[in-house]
């Protein structure tokens, strides 16, 4: 296996749709043989769970307002999914993808990744593969992913909001022209969103798009990143501006490699997971509630239900709606005000999932204010989002330059900003005109206060 290192420097229908039994519609979820025993799994890396968290900060408290606000609906898409327990589980999990442009399979499992390489080429993977990851990630996986997927070159890439730029995705294509990479070749991304959207940016550029396979190795991407297709990167003035929609041909999420993620980056993960559940399950949403302790552990009785909650939701989405046109924009719930966040931190203070907590709070304080959020089911959100750990304070952003990064959201369409607000715990509705003041007014209850 030749290793090449990259050195990048920063830089400055109304539809309801039912989700019923041990299969959604358009996708298939099969159970696969028992893989190994947890006591078998020798080779990984020893857990560890000791990084510091971020500087603590108190939530405002919820505050209620009487201000009447317009209830006007453009689209409401309503899922329900079905509880899985650990009991019933099997540690091998298969849920597929079934897309306009590729059907795909997510392979979810304990032990999961010593099959990459079988996993790659049963899914068309059959020519040269590259791996992508960055220096951290191979330094704790590289092992175990290099014995699974033989005769690979790797390449590392910087990793970090702050790396997701474009001048990383270009420098990643000159060691594939170098080493002679044709369009039979499959670029298989190791890590977590970040380097799962750069390259499948880069994949779906070089020769006009080549073959993408997604080894997820944080909550996150696990949950939600590496499933869907959207690879981009963030531009100075807005977070994922430049990008496409390309599909892998196989996603390998193995909860073994959440082991050795921080803390924090765990805590990320979980709080997309909660996004889950608010738009489409409450039986989600009450699962994490109540196993946080085991969760937390990273048992995997605990991990894969939730994973594979969360995967189905997603697939079971983006089979309907590849391209964002309808159901799909649902998944953006607290994406608007979270992305705004980082984009005005300049993607260095808090981690995407943390962002998206904060967004989530503010459209609930919105969904409140209008009278179609139950107070209760705020206070809920809220206390669960306390509950998974301290978020980094906001209090000194002002309300003026998170409006204007708000304004240049790819969610504005015609001048019209598109917002996803909950009703109730596991159903959101699309609403295409909540105005200014009702987001500055929800921005206080989350701390950001301050004018320019």
């Amino acid at each position: 296996m030749t290793l090449r290192g990259i050195s990048v420097p920063d830089s400055r229908r109304y539809l309801p749709l039912c989700i019923d039994g041990n299969a959604f519609p358009g996708t298939g979820l099969r159970q696969d043989q028992y893989l190994a025993d947890l006591g078998e799994l020798d080779g990984y890396p020893e857990r560890r769970d000791a990084a510091t968290d971020n500087q603590r900060t108190v939530l405002d408290v919820i505050h209620s307002s009487s201000t009447p606000a317009p209830k006007t609906v453009s689209v409401c898409f309503i899922l329900t999914t079905h509880r899985y327990t650990g009991a019933r589980m099997k540690r091998s999990l298969q849920i597929d993808v079934s897309t306009a442009s590729r059907t795909y399979r997510v392979h979810l499992g304990t032990g999961i990744v010593r099959r990459l390489g079988k996993l790659v080429k049963d899914a068309g993977g059959t020519g040269q593969c590259f791996i992508v990851s960055s220096p951290p990630i191979w330094k704790l996986h590289g092992d175990i992913v290099q014995a699974a997927l033989k005769n690979a070159e790797t390449i590392l890439i910087p990793d970090g909001e702050r790396s997701k730029n474009l001048q990383t995705a270009a420098r990643l294509y000159e060691p594939l022209i170098r080493a002679g990479a044709d369009r039979s070749v499959t670029i298989v991304a190791v890590g977590g969103g970040v380097i799962g959207d750069v390259v499948g940016f880069a994949a779906s550029t070089f020769l006009r798009g080549v073959q993408l396979a997604h080894v997820p190795t944080t909550l996150l991407a696990q949950v939600d990143s590496a499933i869907g297709g959207k690879v981009g990167v963030n531009h100075p003035l807005g977070k994922n501006l430049i990008g496409a929609f390309h599909q892998p041909i196989v996603v390998v999420a193995d909860p073994r490699f959440l082991e050795t993620l921080p803390r924090r980056e765990f805590r990320a993960g979980l709080y997309e997971v909660v996004k889950y559940g608010v738009i489409a399950s409450r039986n989600l949403f009450e699962d994490v509630s109540a196993n946080l302790t085991s969760i937390f552990a990273r048992e995997p009785s605990a991990l894969i239900p939730i994973i594979a909650a969360s995967c189905q939701i997603k697939a079971t989405v983006v089979s309907e709606d590849e391209r964002e046109q309808g159901l799909r924009r649902t998944l953006n719930f607290g994406h608007t005000v979270g992305h705004a966040i980082e984009a005005v931190t300049r993607y260095r203070r808090l981690r995407h999932g943390e962002a998206v907590a904060y967004g989530m709070l503010a459209a609930a304080d919105i969904a409140v204010t209008r009278g179609i959020l139950p107070e209760s089911d705020r206070t809920t959100l809220a206390a669960l989002i306390t509950r998974l750990g301290p978020l980094p304070s906001v209090s000194d952003l002002p309300n003026t330059l998170i409006m204007e990064a708000i304004r240049r959201d790819k969610k504005v369409l015609r001048g019209r900003l598109h917002m996803v607000l909950p009703t109730t715990l596991g159903k959101t509705e699309i609403f295409p005109n909540v105005a200014d003041q009702e987001i500055i007014r929800s921005l206080a209850t989350i701390g950001i206060r301050k004018q320019s």
